[in-house]
């Protein structure tokens, strides 16, 4: 197990595609802070921004509209990478078993997820500083922080779907049109009072702490915990199944 993860941090280190989601992850703090910065120098310059705000809106945009697509990219790099390259079977020749190989995979995506959030969370903390944003305390900064890294494993925990469709499918396109699906629905079902429902939308709530009251909080637990056993059930099953040839 320790050699696999160690294979798959130097196949990181020699790819490009790290330094590709990193500025990826920045995407939504530069966004919001400019855009937060103009509209308070420019539209209402009496009435300043404050980072508790700035922090729920980073990520919100990160869970609900950056995440996912990124989040599913890195996904599917990880999980069919072998098979693109016709690798996979010469992999499965040494004296591992798949699912040591999967689970060698799983725990690269959440520290790669995780890294990705918390540059996301620093990005926001130095350029709202940077801009001299109101209401900085120790207290917001533990507990954004917390917000953030939650948001980030609710994330690695549904991206069991998308671990399957990439595995099943072989191919970029079906797994980055699923994150788009997704993404969309999340923004159309923003305002829904039944979001709670739908488990990426739920995972932003209870990241953010602004799940409403609908329904029971333990459904939109449910739900994510739902699609995420199914996901990694079928990934196990079929991963372990499948012809390599």
């Amino acid at each position: 197990m320790v050699n696999l993860l160690y294979t798959e941090f130097l196949k990181l280190k020699r790819s490009k595609m790290l330094l590709i989601s990193l500025l990826g992850a920045a995407v939504a703090p530069i966004l919001i802070v400019v855009a937060s910065y103009l509209h308070m120098k420019t539209k209402q310059p009496t009435d300043p921004i404050l980072f508790a705000e700035l922090f729920f809106q980073v990520n919100l945009y990160t869970i609900l509209i950056i995440g996912v697509p990124l989040y599913g990219v890195v996904t599917g790099y990880l999980f069919i990478r072998e098979f693109l390259e016709d690798t996979i079977k010469n992999l499965l020749t040494i004296p591992v078993s798949r699912f040591s190989l999967l689970a060698s995979k799983a725990f690269i995506l959440l520290a790669w997820i995780l890294l990705l959030t918390t540059v996301a969370w620093i990005l926001t903390l130095g350029l709202g500083y940077l801009a001299q944003f109101d209401g900085l305390t120790k207290s917001l900064i533990l507990r954004s922080l917390k917000q953030f890294l939650l948001g980030g494993i609710l994330l690695f925990i549904l991206s069991s779907p998308i671990m399957f469709l990439a595995l099943y499918m072989k191919n970029y396109v079906p797994t980055i049109i699923c994150t788009i699906v997704i993404t969309l629905i999340n923004v159309m079902g923003g305002n829904s009072e039944h979001r709670g429902l739908f488990p990426w939308a739920a995972a932003g709530d209870i990241a953010n702490n602004t799940m409403l009251t609908t329904y029971p909080p333990e459904y939109s637990y449910a739900v994510i915990a739902i699609a995420s056993i199914i996901g990694f059930i079928a990934t196990i099953f079929y991963f372990n199944r499948v012809d390599i040839h």
